[in-house]
Parts: C-alpha cells; structure tokens; sequence
C-alpha cells in the first residue's frame, strides 16, 4: 500500500484499486473542519475521475472515530453569501459521493454526528461498529442539517424514520443503525475497515462503466415509475454495446471470470 498526503487532516492509502481516505483530526474526533472539507473534496474530486486507477472509495476516521460533525469552534457569524460559499462546499461533497462515478463504502466507528451521521448516509454502503453512536445532532446547535441530510437519510431509512431522527437528534448506536437501515453491515469495535475493504473488493469486480450509470440513475433517475423507465431506456442501449458488456457474455460462455474495463 502507498501512502499520499495533500493535508494531514485527510489521508489518502492506495491498495490495488480501492482508495482509503482517512480523516485524520483525532484531536477533535475528526471534526469536519473547513481545512479537513476542503481537503477532502479535492481528494474525492481526484478520485472520481476516470483516469485514476481507483475503482472504490473507502471512507473512514483515525483514532477510533468517524466523524464528530461540524467543528463547534468554527461556528463564528458570517454574512449570508460566506455561510452560503461554506455550504457550498459541503454539499459538494455529499454530492460526489452520491452521483459519483465510482462507489463508496463507509467504515464508521466511534462517532458519526451530524456531518459525520451525513458522510454514511452519503455512502454506497455503511459498516458499523456495534458501539458506534450515531446522531443528527443539527437542531440541539440550533441550525437544520446543511449536508444533503435531508434527502440521503430518508433514501436509507424511509421519510418518517429519517423525519424523527432529525427533529429529535436522538443519539443511537451502531446496532439500531443496522436495524433501521441507515448501516447495511454490523462487525464488532475496530473490525469495520477490513469489512469495508472486502465489500469493497467485491466492488471492483463490477464492470465500472455498468457501476457509474447505476450510481447517476440512484441518484437521479428512479424518483418515480415513469423516470425510471426513461433512465433505462437511455442508458441500457450504451451499456449494450459497452466492450464490459461483451466481455461478461464472451466469459459465461467460456465458463471464465470476466475482466473488466470500464469501456
């Protein structure tokens, strides 16, 4: 595994195809900080994009932690249009992870509050600890959640569950996390990155262009019946012709694994 830093507050490790990106802020359990924000959404923008060798993206926190939510610290006044620009930002991020091409697994020890409970709701797919806690603790600050909460929370756990943990901002753990939906995997405290890292491996066996459309229909192309019959028909036809598409019908008859390309 290779190790690159941009900033210290995010790290980057490379193994084979799969990007690990660690918050690293464990001072202040990885509070998702303006520096630690804009780090990360260059790292994620470098990621996504077709020429890096990435195939999945691993999100995860040192020292145990996820993510604390918002750093506290920061939350000075500001003119509408600065507030507005650092939101910006933020969903930017939540953005990418969504519709990106390329799937992203969350390995959530530790805390996930606010910003931190919004980067697994983000997340293709959410391992948890049993102990991990969990809140959409926006409202006790006085303020809604500012991260694509809203909608990325109701996709994972219905609207009128996601309705109730953000007006209460209840803290939970990473069992009634799995139980409600938010977390597809439960794994015992310090077992979530090598979960993560075999769902991701099962990731990067998918054929990447198949994998890219199907994130943009998720995020976009299946919000009624009728969408989702135009977002099939629009997409299937090129996924048909793809050389990824050819190569998994030449390799069920010859009775082979298939290798794929993204072309």
């Amino acid at each position: 595994m290779a190790v690159s830093a941009l900033d210290e507050s995010v790290l980057v490790e490379r193994d084979g195809p799969i990007a690990i990106l660690t918050l690293n802020n464990p001072a202040r359990r990885n509070a998702f900080a303006l520096p630690v924000r804009q780090a990360f959404l260059v790292r994620l923008r470098e990621l996504m994009v077709v020429e890096d060798p990435c195939r999945a993206i691993v999100v995860t926190g040192s020292g145990n932690c996820f993510c604390s939510g918002g750093d506290i610290s920061e939350m000075k006044q500001r003119t509408p249009l600065e507030f507005r620009q650092r939101n910006q930002l933020v969903l930017d991020i939540y953005k990418l992870m969504v519709s990106g091409p390329k799937p992203v697994v969350a390995a959530v020890e530790g805390f996930a509050i606010g910003a931190g409970l919004s980067l697994a709701a983000a997340s293709d797919y959410v391992v948890t600890a049993d102990n991990a806690r969990y809140s959409a603790g926006f409202v006790k600050v006085g303020l809604l959640p500012d991260t694509g909460l809203f909608w990325t929370l109701s996709q994972k756990v219905g609207a009128g569950r996601a309705r109730e943990l953000i007006l209460l901002a209840s803290d939970f753990d990473g069992r009634k996390a799995h139980e409600i939906g938010l977390a597809n995997q439960l794994v015992g405290a310090g077992q979530t990155l090598p979960a993560a890292l075999e769902v991701a491996r099962r990731l990067i066996a998918m054929p990447p262009l198949a994998m890219a459309m199907m994130k943009a229909a998720l995020a976009d192309g299946c919000a009624t019946l009728e969408r989702a019959y135009e977002t099939e028909i629009n997409l299937q036809p090129i996924l048909r012709r793809s050389a990824d598409h050819k190569e998994a019908v030449k390799a069920f008859l010859e009775k082979r694994k298939p290798v794929f390309t993204g072309e």
